[in-house]
C-alpha cells in the first residue's frame, strides 16, 4: 500500500487552488467536475509522483469549520474488496464497503480509524479518481 492523497473540503476552490500553487508551489495536476454530485475535485502535487492533496469543493457549501473540513487520508489498493476482507478480519471498521463511487467508476471503500478519521481505500485502476 502507499498513501496518494489527503482530501481537504474547502469553500471556494479558486482561492484554494491559488494558495496552494502560488504560495507553496504546487502544481494543479488534474481538476474534474461531477455535475451530478454537484462537486469538484482538484488535485495538487509537487510534480514528483509522491502524494498529492485532494481539495474537494461541494458546489452548495461555501464554507467549513477547521473540524469538519477534514476529509480522509486515501490508500492505493489493487483490491478494495479484498483489502476491506482483511481490514475486516484484523478487527477494522468497514463503513463504506468496496463499490464504485456514486458519480464515477473508481471502486473505493472507507475505513474508520479507532479514533473516528477516515481512510479511503481506492482500487488503482479502476477509475480516474
Amino acid at each position: 500500500m502507499r498513501i496518494l492523497h489527503t482530501m481537504l473540503r474547502v469553500g471556494d476552490l479558486d482561492r484554494s487552488v491559488a494558495f496552494y500553487t502560488e504560495v507553496l508551489g504546487m502544481t494543479l495536476i488534474r481538476r474534474q467536475d461531477y455535475p451530478g454530485g454537484r462537486f469538484t475535485l482538484a488535485f495538487l502535487g509537487f510534480g514528483d509522483g509522491g502524494a498529492e492533496l485532494e481539495l474537494t469543493h461541494n458546489w452548495d457549501t461555501p464554507s467549513y469549520e477547521l473540524g469538519n473540513g477534514y476529509g480522509h487520508v486515501a490508500l492505493g489498493v489493487p483490491d478494495a474488496y479484498a483489502a476491506c476482507e482483511q481490514a475486516t478480519a484484523r478487527g477494522g471498521k468497514v463503513t463504506r464497503p468496496a463499490g464504485p463511487m456514486m458519480h464515477g467508476t473508481t471502486v473505493i471503500a472507507f475505513i474508520e480509524d479507532p479514533d473516528g478519521y477516515k481512510v479511503e481505500l481506492i482500487q488503482e485502476g479502476s477509475g480516474n479518481h
